[in-house]
C-alpha cells in the first residue's frame, strides 16, 4: 500500500459513489485519490443492467447527477413503460410520460456505467490505484467500499439475447420472497434475477421459478448466459461520519428499503461528503445526507415495512392501484414522498426492519448460497478487523 500521509483526499472504494466523490473534489481544484482493492472498476459486475430510479424528486434524476458534475446521458437509456405481472400472471402496463428510470450497464466493459465515469474521474485528474486495499486512514477521507452486510441478496444471470427491448417485473412470494423478480433487455443484452427478503438459502429454487415464469409470460431466451449473485444493504445509519471519515452509499447504509435503487442515492452522497471536505469541515456531512436523503429513506423504510406485510393478495391490490394510474411515476413519487402519516409511522417500522438484520445461520454444512458466501459466521470476530469499519447500519436515523 503506497504511503497516504500527504495533501491528497484520500477514498475508499471506486464504485459510482467514491467516483463521484473524487470527481467533485477534482473539479474543485483538490488532489483526489482512490484506492480499490479490485483490479478494476466494475470487477463485481458481468455487464448487469440495473435502474438509475427517476422518482422520488420532481427533478430528473440525470438533471440532478448533471448539476453535481456527471454525465451520464450517453451511457443511459431511458425507460418509459414496463409489463409487470402480479401473483397469479396478471398483466399490467406501467407509462409515464417521463422516464420512469433510466437503464445502466454495470461492469469492466466499455460502455458501462463504472467505466464512464472512470474515464470521466481520469480527465479531471483523478489518480485510481488499483489492487490497492487501505485499512486505515489515517487523516480522514471518505469510504465508499460498497455493501457491508447481506439484508437482501439478487441472484440470477446476464445473458445475450435477441429478444426485443424491454423491462418486465413480477411480485410473488413463491418466485422471490417479500420481494420481486425482474427481466431487463436492452440492445441484445439482458439480466433476469430474483431479489429475496427472505429465506436466502433456497435461491436455487425462486431462481429456477424465475426463470421458468419469464419464459412462460414474456419469451425469455438466453444465449451464453453468466450466472451472478449480490447483496444489498437496506438499514439506516445514526450518523455516516466517524471523526473526519466519512461514509457514503451503501458503505453508510443508504439505500433503498423497499426495492433496492440504490446508485442515485450513492452518487448523491458522495457529491455530499466531498462537498463537506472541501468546506474544511466533515461534521457537516450529516447535516447534508439527512436534508437530502433522510427523508427518502425514512420513507422508503415505511414501504419496506408495510410491504413485508402484504403478502400475495397484497401485492395485487397493489398493482391494480398502480395500474389505475396514468402515470406510474406521478403515482411512485406520491408513494415515496414524506408523508405525516409515513413520518409518524417511521419509529414502528424502525423497529420491525432492524429486528430482521441477522438472519439464522444456514443449517447445512459448507453451504455456499449468495448469503452464506457474503456473510461468513466468522466475520464479526474475525482478528485484525481494520480500523476503517463500518457505522453502525442498524442504528436509528434520527
Amino acid at each position: 500500500m503506497a504511503d497516504i500521509a500527504d495533501d491528497a483526499i484520500h477514498i475508499v472504494g471506486a464504485g459510482p459513489a467514491g467516483l463521484t466523490a473524487a470527481l467533485t473534489l477534482a473539479r474543485a481544484g483538490r488532489r483526489a485519490v482512490v484506492h480499490e482493492q479490485r483490479p478494476e472498476v466494475g470487477a463485481r459486475f458481468h455487464g448487469d443492467l440495473q435502474g438509475v430510479e427517476n422518482w422520488t424528486t420532481p427533478q430528473d434524476a440525470l438533471e440532478e447527477l448533471e448539476a453535481m458534475g456527471v454525465d451520464l446521458h450517453f451511457a443511459s437509456q431511458p425507460c418509459y413503460e414496463g409489463v409487470f405481472f402480479d401473483p397469479v400472471g396478471r398483466e399490467y402496463l406501467y407509462r409515464s410520460p417521463k422516464p420512469l428510470f433510466y437503464l445502466v450497464r454495470r461492469g469492466r466493459e466499455p460502455g458501462t456505467l463504472d467505466q464512464q465515469l472512470k474515464a470521466q474521474a481520469l480527465s479531471a485528474g483523478v489518480e485510481l490505484r488499483f489492487r490497492d486495499p487501505v485499512p486505515r486512514l489515517p487523516q480522514g477521507g471518505i469510504v465508499a467500499g460498497g455493501p457491508r452486510g447481506p439484508d437482501a441478496i439478487a441472484v440470477g444471470y446476464v445473458f445475450e439475447t435477441d429478444r426485443a427491448d424491454g423491462v418486465f417485473g413480477v411480485l410473488s412470494d413463491a418466485l422471490a420472497p417479500k420481494g420481486y423478480s425482474y427481466l431487463l433487455v436492452s440492445r441484445g443484452r439482458g439480466t433476469v434475477a430474483a431479489c429475496l427478503f427472505e429465506d436466502f438459502h433456497r435461491e436455487r429454487t425462486y431462481l429456477q421459478r424465475t426463470l421458468d415464469f419469464f419464459r412462460a409470460k414474456a419469451g425469455l431466451e438466453m444465449r451464453n448466459p453468466v450466472r451472478f449473485g449480490g447483496t444489498g444493504n437496506v438499514l439506516l445509519p445514526s450518523t455516516a461520519c466517524h471523526g473526519n471519515i466519512l461514509f457514503v452509499g451503501e458503505a453508510a447504509g443508504f439505500q433503498d428499503a423497499l426495492w433496492g435503487f440504490g446508485m442515485r442515492l450513492a452518487m448523491i452522497s458522495g457529491n455530499l461528503a466531498a462537498g463537506a471536505l472541501l468546506a474544511g469541515d466533515p461534521s457537516l456531512y450529516d447535516g447534508m445526507w439527512r436534508r437530502r436523503l433522510g427523508a427518502t429513506l425514512r420513507t422508503s423504510l415505511v414501504n419496506r415495512y408495510c410491504f413485508s406485510r402484504m403478502g400475495d393478495r397484497g401485492y395485487a391490490r397493489l398493482m391494480r392501484s398502480i395500474g389505475r394510474s396514468r402515470d406510474a411515476r406521478q403515482w411512485l413519487h406520491r408513494h415515496y414522498a414524506p408523508t405525516l402519516a409515513k413520518r409518524l409511522f417511521f419509529p414502528v417500522a424502525q423497529g420491525a426492519v432492524r429486528s430482521r438484520r441477522a438472519p439464522p445461520g444456514c443449517a447445512l454444512s459448507g453451504c455456499d448460497c449468495t448469503w452464506c458466501r457474503a456473510h461468513p459466521p466468522s466475520q464479526a470476530t474475525r482478528p485484525g478487523r481494520p480500523a476503517v469499519s463500518a457505522p453502525a447500519a442498524a442504528a436509528p436515523l434520527p
